[in-house]
């Protein structure tokens, strides 16, 4: 589990294609491999990966073909810089929300409108996901934690203040650019926690007749 809030702008160092349709990922960030071991979890721009080896500041893992084709970590290539962030710690504060490290679709970044202290960057989103953004909502843009500001059919706006722009990935985005999708688990698990109910007929007949009178 993480939070959404980056703490070091890592860089792609390795992309080795393994067996079938897999690759290996090396990743240079300092700051998150000074105490990651085998086995831990570092979200790389919003996708929860397991350390493999370290060494020197460069951490390794694995990414399935599966992941590869569900995020865009896919077109990422040696020299590109990445969003970092260790799995959160009992006890830690929470600075953004609960996020879970699995991508949920692919957006495009669709327009920059810069203002005089912070910029409005708009993002395409896809259908399947657009019921579970809402204005004031979060939403994580590779990795990184977000409040919603507007919401269209098939597009949402956030506000970028100039420690997003200048300490993450985001600042240097161009349009047309993919970005790691992740909605509030919290509107997932509703939705299926609410169509559950109506579909329970007991629980439909109870709501038609709330005061259980016939």
């Amino acid at each position: 589990m993480f939070t959404g809030i980056i703490e070091e702008l890592g860089e792609i160092v390795r992309v080795a294609p393994t067996a079938g349709d897999s690759a290996l990922l090396g990743v240079r960030g300092p700051l998150v491999t000074s105490d990651a071991r085998h086995g831990d979890s570092i979200a790389v721009n919003g996708v929860c990966l397991t350390v493999v080896e370290v060494a020197d500041g460069v951490f390794t893992a694995d990414v399935m073909g599966e992941t590869l084709r569900r995020s865009a970590l896919g077109a990422l290539r040696p020299g590109d810089p990445v969003n970092l962030e260790r799995a959160a710690a009992l006890g830690s504060r929470l600075g953004g929300h609960l996020v879970q490290g699995h991508v949920d679709g692919v957006g495009e970044l669709i327009s920059r409108e810069p203002a005089e202290q912070w910029e409005t960057v708009r993002f395409r989103l896809p259908a399947a996901l657009s019921r579970y953004v809402v204005e004031k909502g979060s939403i994580t843009i590779d990795g990184v934690s977000l409040t919603v500001a507007a919401v269209g059919a098939d597009e949402f706006a956030v506000g970028l203040i100039p420690t997003t722009l200048k300490l993450t990935t985001l600042g240097a985005k161009s349009v047309g650019d993919p970005v790691n999708l992740e909605v509030d688990v919290l509107a997932k698990y509703v939705e299926r926690l609410l169509g559950d109910r109506l579909t329970d007929p007991d629980v439909r007949g109870l709501a038609a007749n709330p005061g259980g009178v016939a």
